[in-house]
């Protein structure tokens, strides 16, 4: 497992987990998984889980997914570090 955090928001890449790349966002009383697409976009996943717990606020969803976008090639790397 790794972590970079970034305004706030701690974001990990679990060593055992799955394709599609992505990261777990935590912020204030949430953990949002963000996709980072192959076309350098970062998306909310699309899985029923996505947003823990899943009446999060949306401005703290929105803030994890902006931060991630801000530091994309980052987060590449710590899911690359861990999934080669």
């Amino acid at each position: 497992m790794g972590s970079l955090r970034f305004d706030g928001v701690r974001f990990t890449a679990y060593t055992m987990d799955h394709a599609p790349r992505h990261v777990h966002g935590f912020y204030a009383e949430i953990e949002v998984i963000a996709d980072l697409r192959q076309d350098g976009v970062v998306a909310l996943a699309r899985r029923t889980d996505a947003i823990r717990p899943s009446n999060g606020s949306k401005a703290d969803v929105r803030h994890v997914l902006t931060v991630a976008a801000w530091h994309f090639d980052e987060l590449v790397s710590l899911w690359e570090k861990h999934h080669g």
